[in-house]
């Protein structure tokens, strides 16, 4: 296995990989489209939250796919969203055979993201995989159980990234979390290589692979991110600067940066711990600003 480049992601790396900007006399269209297929009946929040993200990192606009039991409160909860209920499982899960009803997303979509709050892990990955055959050739997001569409080789259709964290990461390489932990940069890299797609591991040391071994690392001592609803926040927002125009790797590096970014403003002003998912949400204009600033 090729080790590739390594490099530090700081925070002078991303200034030096400015994110591409809109133009000043333009409109939501040139800001982008996130499609979001996610959530349960038990985990409605977790779309929430990644559609939220989504808009404050800037995306023009954001269409939710997700269970029809939910679809109307999610609407309410966040007015600026186009919501489409789907058939669901009877878990709650959207069902994978509604997957062509989103059809006519494809071509107006600049990246899908599928997964926050998806909890079965076979009809998740169903899910998307039939998505990934709909929306072929848009750069896809796949997260918490939709991640293993991506060992299925006929996945292999459009740009592809995974964010695992190391338990899903040894779940996805079949192997015991200690051996994760212990080698998480070589993980990361053998699975980027194996899917083809790229790989951000996530924990206090951030792995972001690429299929050709190059590999970045961000380190964060932000504890009071490790909480409930934080990884859809990070997905959400990885995908609506996806949507500005970033590519997935760029998206991933700057998602990751600014994702701590909103951490620690949040923990200077409430403390370490304690803030919630949804604040760090809020916080995402102003660490983008922050970063490209300091």
């Amino acid at each position: 296995m090729s080790e590739g480049a390594l490099h530090r992601l700081d925070d002078a790396a991303l200034r030096a990989w400015p994110l591409p900007a809109p133009p000043p006399d333009g409109d939501k269209k040139n800001r982008g489209s996130v499609t979001l297929v996610a959530g349960t009946r038990e985990t409605p929040g977790a779309a929430l939250l990644a559609a939220r993200a989504a808009l404050r990192a800037g995306a023009g606009r954001v269409v939710v796919a997700t269970g029809v039991s939910t679809a109307a409160a999610l609407a309410l909860a966040q007015p600026e969203l186009r919501v489409i209920g789907l058939r669901e499982t009877d878990d709650g899960t959207p069902d994978p055979a509604e997957a062509p009803r989103l059809a006519h997303l494809a071509e107006r979509s600049d990246v899908l993201l599928v997964g926050p709050g998806l909890i079965d892990e076979q009809a998740s990955t169903a899910l998307a995989r039939a998505l990934l055959g709909v929306f072929s050739g848009v750069p896809t997001l796949l997260d918490a159980a939709a991640m293993g569409a991506v060992l299925d080789d006929s996945a292999q259709r459009a740009p592809l990234l995974v964010t695992p964290h190391a338990g899903e990461m040894a779940h996805l390489l079949q192997r015991p979390m200690h051996e994760v932990q212990a080698d998480a940069a070589g993980c990361a890299r053998a699975l980027a290589q194996r899917c083809n797609a790229i790989v951000a591991l996530k924990g206090a040391t951030t792995h972001l692979a690429q299929p050709d071994g190059e590999l970045w690392q961000h380190e964060t001592c932000e504890i009071g991110l490790a909480t409930a609803g934080s990884g859809d926040v990070l997905a959400g927002l990885v995908a609506g600067l996806a949507a500005r125009g970033a590519t997935l790797a760029q998206a991933a590096a700057w998602g990751v940066g600014v994702h701590a970014h909103a951490g620690a403003r949040l923990a200077r002003r409430a403390g370490p711990l304690g803030y919630l998912a949804c604040e760090v949400a809020d916080e995402i204009p102003a660490a983008i600003e922050g970063i490209g600033a300091t």
